[in-house]
């Protein structure tokens, strides 16, 4: 168990171990008034979650609300348990996600779909929440969680098209769950400031996802909470890397998905070529090539290749 992380003002972090990873998904846990939760991650992150809590010293019948910035199983999977040990909190979402919180069969086949056999071990239990402990919020919302922070709801698609983020005006800070990809604190230890976007199935759309980012740039904040993991205090340097790798992305996806009919094909081809790119660039700027990060970057671009080679074939009208 790593302890909570403060990172600003009232503002903590807790580690939630998705998949079994360090530093892959994270909770945030903002003390004020009404204090509350952003991102719960998978059912098997809630003892982490609870645990983190309780080093704060924060009871789970304190919490007033808990945000999900988008209903991906690694973001909002384990809210339904969450849930049961919060007699007094509701849960915060986007209007395109609400149902599939109420009745999660769609999000259940999805990710079986992804994750096939292991699906279990890395989600269940996945619980019903009832309507009546939701709350739906969407763009230009807003949410009081205490006399001096008033949190403000953006709806940004790009990752997937029942995500917001939430703007912390206090902190000058967003909490952008996908739509601004990946940052990876384990490099920036090393000295290597590394972002990249993530595309994975099956709503995600460039040309939202740029114009979300757009969007991020004109609150001119300074601070972004990633849902994987972690706070940039360079918020300029992230949007241009995401910026930059998304076109890298695309196009060595688009050319890929050309020439190769066959979608696992696809998905095994695009994988390798954007992991071999990653790793060129990584070791160029001096990062070992037996780095544990590679594991979690294959991981990474494995789902990005999958929701890259849906997008393109929905696009060029194949129908493989």
């Amino acid at each position: 168990m790593k302890k909570p992380v403060q990172l600003s003002e009232n503002v903590f972090l807790i580690d939630d171990f998705d998949l079994s990873m360090a530093e892959r998904t994270g909770t945030y846990v903002l003390t004020e008034e009404k204090v509350t939760l952003i991102e719960t991650s998978a059912s098997p992150s809630i003892p982490y979650i609870l645990e983190g809590l309780q080093t704060l010293g924060v009871s789970p019948a304190d919490i007033s609300y808990i945000i999900v910035t988008h209903i991906h199983l690694d973001h909002a999977g384990g809210a339904g348990l969450m849930l049961q040990h919060c007699p007094n909190a509701k849960v915060i979402v986007h209007p395109k996600g609400a149902r599939h919180l109420v009745d999660p069969s769609r999000l259940i086949m999805g990710a079986k779909a992804v994750y096939g056999e292991k699906f279990s071990q890395l989600f269940d239990p996945i619980v019903e929440i009832p309507e009546e402990r939701l709350v739906i919020k969407g763009e230009g919302d807003t949410l009081e969680i205490s006399d001096r922070l008033t949190l403000e709801f953006l709806d940004t698609p790009g990752h997937a098209n029942h995500h917001f983020s939430i703007y912390h005006p206090l902190a000058k800070g967003i909490f952008s769950g996908d739509t601004a990809g990946i940052f990876y604190p384990q490099l920036d230890r090393d000295g290597i400031g590394f972002y990249l976007p993530t595309t994975s199935p099956n709503q995600f759309d460039p040309e939202k996802m740029l114009h979300s980012i757009r969007r991020f740039k004109e609150l001119g904040i300074e601070r972004i909470y990633f849902g994987h993991y972690g706070m940039s205090e360079n918020p300029s340097e992230a949007f241009k890397q995401v910026e930059s790798w998304l076109e890298v992305f695309f196009n060595e996806a688009k050319q890929i998905v050309l020439e190769e009919k066959h979608p696992e094909k696809q998905v095994e081809y695009i994988t390798q070529k954007l992991y071999d790119k990653i790793k060129n660039h990584l070791t160029q700027q001096g990062l070992p090539e037996q780095h544990p990060i590679y594991e979690l970057l294959h991981l990474d671009v494995t789902v990005s290749a999958m929701g890259l080679a849906h997008y393109l074939n929905m696009k060029i009208g194949g129908t493989h």
